[in-house]
């Protein structure tokens, strides 16, 4: 039913005579496949539908046009509510604009103008995500200015941070406009009491609390119905016929080339535990700074003719298989990523029933573990022998790339700056976590004959045994829903938390010290050096 009209009116929703119906505008800098869109294509048609169609339009405001195919399925989830786009490529990131800041801020406060136009406090909302990601300052500050001027309420949905292993943007922040570390805090938590700050996992919200008005909103995962015998039977040909090779078991890591998902420790994991599979990925590169991890991978994987494919998926074209499909016609996924605000790939292995073996992520695993779920191949690291690798060679490349990460941090933030695993006790060459290497030793290691490397490795890492005996017999073990989940996931329970973070009574405004405390708390927990990667320093590690 309707919130209680006496409760809107307090939280300038709506009129005191009625039950007024609202716009929802969500704003984003893209809508590419990957964890953001896929929150806002199942979490809009609950927030539309949850209290009996309380909002009557949705426009989606961002810096290109969606494809046609995502589009229609969108509208399809919406239907009857209608849907709008508002495309502006001046909200796009702001390495992708032409302008300098000066234009780009003129024409960013010309576009919003436009959006916001016949608006009013009683009948708009805006949600707008990863804006702490930092990837256009100027669009998140002047959003901030024309909610607050408007009194309408601004919903930060915040997925990832830029002060999250993402310093080799810091220069691109300060050509923002941002030349302080205080300035880029103002800007990411704006001292205004029409903002609504949302977190996807519970230790980023324990650190916002104290200083902003901040809400757990847990993403939400439907288990939606097994694909349709025939498709999964055609996705098995499709993959194939991609590989060239028939009845090839195949795994499969559902994700974009990004350096943060730490492909290579999933063609090491296997290789070691699965040699006859091919391991694919889904998605492709998506920015320019991935380009180079991506190639060295590719030419790699060439040389050595690996059973890898990269980016199955890239292109778009309608004859190809869904994410769930091949998931579907799969043995295994994998989850090897060194870095995730929520990781929807684990939920989703789950709600599919497919087997995974997944990094276990200190941010997010509590979360998991107070949702119910277990997972049964998960894992802390994979430890290598340091004769797999040239370590020598490895600890200058790290004293290199680390000295230059570590010039890259403000002032400030460099004594906070812990120093890496490798680089502890650099003369001592011992077993170290592959994650905690370059993208150039990984490849070494990967150089090795399987047999070879797993010989030198299976007893640092005896969990492996029995895993790699569960592959052979395609027994993998599956982690089962728990039933706690629901209210927790689910489509209903998502929209709950969103609102009740949304329509909380304002209190008082932040102080003035306010964004600069919180992002501080922020940036001394994300430079220990439990979050440290070699990955993540530099484009060419």
């Amino acid at each position: 039913m309707c919130l209680r009209q006496d409760r809107l009116v307090d939280l300038g929703f709506a009129s005191p005579d009625t039950c007024r119906k609202l716009r929802l505008i969500i704003v984003h800098y893209h809508l590419r496949p990957g964890g953001v869109r896929r929150v806002i294509e199942l979490g809009t048609p609950y927030l539309a539908h949850g209290f009996k169609r309380p909002i009557q339009r949705v426009t989606l405001a961002t810096g290109e046009s969606p494809d046609l195919t995502w589009r229609t399925l969108f509208e399809n989830r919406m239907n009857p509510v209608p849907v709008d786009y508002f495309i502006e490529p001046s909200l796009h990131y702001f390495s992708q604009q032409p302008l300098g800041p000066a234009a780009l801020r003129k024409g960013i406060r010309r576009a919003l103008a436009r959006l916001f136009a016949a608006t009013a406090p009683d009948d708009t909302l805006v949600w707008a995500h990863n804006l702490g990601i930092a990837r256009n300052l100027i669009l998140t500050s002047e959003l901030t200015r024309i909610c607050q001027q408007k009194s309408i309420t601004l919903a930060a949905h915040h997925h990832d941070w830029w002060f999250d292993n993402r310093w080799i943007r810091w220069p691109e922040i300060r050509r923002e406009g941002s030349p302080t570390l205080a300035a880029a805090a103002r800007a990411v938590f704006p001292k205004a009491d029409r903002v609504r700050h949302l977190t996807i996992n519970h230790a980023d919200t324990r650190v916002l609390q104290p200083h902003f008005k901040a809400a757990w909103v847990p993403n939400l995962t439907e288990r939606a119905p097994d694909p349709e015998p025939a498709r999964v039977r055609k996705a098995r040909g499709w993959l194939q016929q991609q590989l060239n090779e028939r009845g090839a078991p195949v795994w499969i890591v559902p994700c974009r080339l990004l350096r943060r998902k730490n492909i290579a420790e999933a063609l090491v994991l296997a290789r070691w535990l699965r040699p006859e599979a091919w391991l694919v990925t889904t998605g492709d590169v998506s920015s320019n700074e991935e380009a180079r991890y991506a190639d060295k991978l590719r030419a790699a994987t060439r040389k050595h003719r690996w059973r890898l494919r990269l980016g199955l998926l890239a292109g778009g074209e309608a004859k190809k298989p869904t994410v769930p499909e091949l998931v579907a016609a799969s043995e295994c996924l994998l989850l090897t990523s060194v870095q995730e605000g929520f990781g929807l790939p684990y939920l989703e292995a789950a709600a599919a029933r497919q087997p995974l073996i997944a990094r276990t992520l200190p941010n997010i695993a509590p979360d998991l573990h107070r949702f119910g779920f277990q997972f049964p191949q998960s894992y802390d690291e994979i430890l290598v022998a340091p004769g797999l690798f040239d370590w020598r060679a490895e600890v200058r490349r790290q004293c290199v790339l680390f000295e230059r990460w570590w010039r890259c941090l403000p002032r400030p933030c460099r004594t906070l700056a812990e120093r890496p695993a490798l680089l502890e006790h650099p003369h001592t060459p011992r077993p170290l976590a592959f994650s905690r290497l370059t993208l150039t030793a990984q490849l070494e290691v990967l150089a090795h004959p399987a047999d070879l490397s797993w010989a030198q490795c299976r007893r640092l890492n005896p969990f492996l045994d029995i895993w790699q005996q569960r592959a052979a017999a395609r027994s993998l073990r599956i982690s089962p829903w728990p039933a706690r989940a629901v209210r927790w996931l689910s489509g209903r329970a998502f929209a709950r938390h969103w609102t009740s973070a949304v329509t909380a009574p304002p209190g008082r405004p932040p102080d003035a010290v306010a964004a600069a405390a919180a992002q501080r708390d922020f940036i001394a927990e994300k430079l220990q050096a439990k979050y440290l990667y070699p990955l993540l320093w530099s484009t060419e590690s």
